[in-house]
């Protein structure tokens, strides 16, 4: 009797079979008392397909795979008794024009470690989780509260985190090193989530896992399935939400990868104008073919509801939308209105996030999205891409533009910090500090500041303080968080030493304490996309660079303000607007001696008085230093 049942393949054609990293694959099986693994792929345009590998001695003949019905699903099968767990093996695809194809499996769960490039057999079934604390919490939440929970991320090239020095190999730290760690340092600091770029089994590591071959296997670079579920679990285990880049939007050409699979455009469309990306080198998927969707359906689903992920943070999202994307006039085909918006694409987003969301409740799905595409997070009703969140790229560039100025300039490019309000609304925003920041000639985040070290040092804590002040979640990428100096690189690890010097323990301190104020207070992420969850007491300060605004919980009973210098003149007359003659409790002060501050008699309350501020009625007078911070709740 066939794995692949009649039902798998009217599923399969209908796009709709989401467990289908069941079905295709290679499955560990008993058949006839005997144990073995059940071989099956989808090669509709192959002449014929062979297993070959370890366990056949790589034999190109002995282990031809036949045909299941319906024939005309082109789904292949074998059984072949005895293979055990940890066997490599490819398919071998004799085309109808003769040719010889040696792919790795598209479904496998596993993948020899580069620069080996053939899967590997293993059993995914049989981890047992322990975080059903964790699980029964996020399926609890309703589809609104998602955007009620606190989120900070941060962002993790794992095989760059940190490595052993000295090792002959890369000296990777494993998921079980990361475990040990990575939650730790992540548990500390205080962020909610970790986003791990790179999980997808890729072949080249200077791609940092954007160009994936494995769309079903965490990558053998830090360990097997196994671990990394493990790893997972304790995340959750310790309240912590886990995040993996997705890439639907293209594949690489890779002669063991998707790219021409059956010796025909299976994965890929099949016309050149709508199927490469001239500038990446790479395949686009065909969002308009039924398996091909179902394809990467599955690989969603599968990381979500089997490695119990809370969220995907799909990547390139802008690539998929645009069918003139990065190509010049006569590169593309426009759709069938004439226009350039990819329709399959559209749906295919549509379909996706309501399946998983709806499946899944208190996961999200993240757009990487750089356009001004509208209702990215809105609603399928409205014609919305349903999106739970959209990465700010546009708050990113303003804000990084205005803090790379001397603070001389800031006063001609205020708007810069204030642009990002006027359309906070219109979609479910994360602000963004990401990867792409720090890499290839970018500067790391310290060195894209103004002035000597110490000026470098106080406008970064300054910019951090904004940015975890002004509404939508927040990622920051590893390093940052105590100001790395290099640029990123993902052939060496962060420079932990940096710890050692003063000036990068004071940033470390200060992030740690906004992260966790963040956490301590609910005005600061329950009502991110509305204004009545913040409120400017100054946007119009531009001659002094000095914002000051005001975050409100729903029940108005947790409020702070935020006040920001972003030159490094004292104000010691500084006076603000606030909205209540009530007394305001500072509770971060950048002049703290353990941050970059020698005032240690600072006074903590401050009374409002009845003397008009910023076009409001009270206000107090708070001696504010040069590049200072100051939050005060009420």
């Amino acid at each position: 009797m066939s794995n692949f049942t009649e039902l798998d393949s009217y599923l399969f054609g209908q796009g709709t079979h989401y467990d289908i990293y069941k079905k295709l694959g290679a499955h560990i099986q008993m058949r006839k008392n005997t144990k073995g693994v059940c071989f099956n792929v989808w090669a509709p345009n192959a002449e014929k397909v062979y297993v070959i590998g370890e366990f056949n001695n790589w034999n190109e003949t002995s282990h031809e795979m036949e045909r299941v019905e319906p024939e005309g699903m082109g789904v292949y099968e074998l059984f072949i008794p005895k293979v055990q767990k940890g066997s490599l093996y490819k398919y071998l695809i004799i085309t109808k024009d003769g040719r010889k194809l040696y792919k790795a499996d598209p479904y496998a769960n596993y993948a020899e470690l580069r620069p080996g490039t053939a899967s590997a057999v293993t059993d995914i079934d049989h981890f047992v989780w322990s975080d059903s604390e964790w699980m029964d919490h996020r399926r609890s939440i309703g589809k609104d509260e998602v955007y009620e929970q606190p989120m900070t991320i941060y962002e993790v090239h794992s095989g760059s985190w940190k490595r052993h020095p000295g090792r002959e190999d890369d000296g990777f730290y494993s998921y079980h090193d990361l475990e040990k760690s990575l939650i730790k340092y992540v548990k500390d600091m205080g962020y909610t989530h970790i986003e791990l770029m790179g999980i997808l089994e890729y072949p080249y590591d200077g791609s940092w896992g954007y160009q994936v071959t494995g769309y079903y296997a965490p990558t053998s670079r830090y360990g097997t399935p196994e671990e990394f579920a493990h790893f997972v679990n304790e995340c959750h285990k310790n309240h912590i939400g886990v995040i993996l880049d997705w890439v639907p939007a293209h594949f690489p050409k890779d002669a063991h990868g998707l790219a021409e699979f059956d010796g025909s455009p299976l994965y890929e469309y099949a016309d050149p104008k709508k199927g490469e990306h001239p500038d990446w080198g790479t395949k686009i998927f065909d969002y308009g073919k039924n398996e091909v969707k179902n394809f990467l359906i599955g690989s969603a689903l599968m990381w979500i509801e089997h490695y119990h992920i809370d969220g995907l943070r799909v990547d390139a999202v802008a690539s998929m939308l645009y069918l003139d994307y990065g190509k010049q006039p006569g590169q593309w085909i426009p759709n069938k209105y004439g226009d350039n918006k990819n329709l399959e694409a559209i749906e295919f987003f549509k379909h996706i996030n309501t399946l998983i969301l709806g499946r899944n409740p208190g996961t999200v799905m993240i757009a990487e999205e750089s356009t001004a595409w509208p209702k990215v997070t809105g609603p399928v009703e409205e014609d919305g891409l349903n999106f739970s969140y959209k990465w700010n790229m546009g708050w990113m560039h303003d804000f990084l533009d205005y803090m790379k100025l001397d603070p001389y300039f800031r006063k001609n490019n205020h708007y810069k910090m204030t642009f990002a309000m006027t359309y906070n609304e219109s979609e479910k925003y994360i602000l963004v500090l990401s990867h792409d920041e720090v890499v290839h000639l970018k500067c790391s985040m310290l060195n894209k500041m103004p002035g000597l070290e110490d000026d470098k040092f106080r406008n970064l804590m300054a910019g951090y303080a904004f940015m975890m002040g002004h509404p939508g979640k927040k990622l920051l990428f590893m390093g940052q968080d105590f100001a790395q100096a290099q640029e990123w690189s993902e052939a060496r690890e962060l420079d932990w030493y940096l710890l050692e010097n003063p000036n990068h323990q004071k940033i470390s301190k200060w992030m740690k304490e906004l992260l966790h104020i963040y956490k301590r207070n609910r005005c600061l992420y329950e009502l991110d996309s509305s204004w009545d969850g913040f409120e400017w007491i100054n946007a119009n300060d531009a001659d002094r660079s000095i914002f000051s605004f005001i975050r409100k919980s729903k029940d108005g009973k947790n409020n702070l303000l935020f006040v920001i210098n972003f030159t490094p003149v004292e104000r010691p007359d500084y006076r603000v607007g606030v909205p209540k003659k009530k007394t305001y409790k500072l509770i971060l002060n950048s002049e703290d001696p353990k941050f970059f501050g020698s005032d240690e008699n600072r006074e903590v309350s401050y009374k409002a008085v009845k003397s008009e501020c910023d076009g409001r009625e009270y206000s107090f007078a708070y001696p504010l230093p040069g590049y200072g911070v100051a939050v005060f709740k009420y």
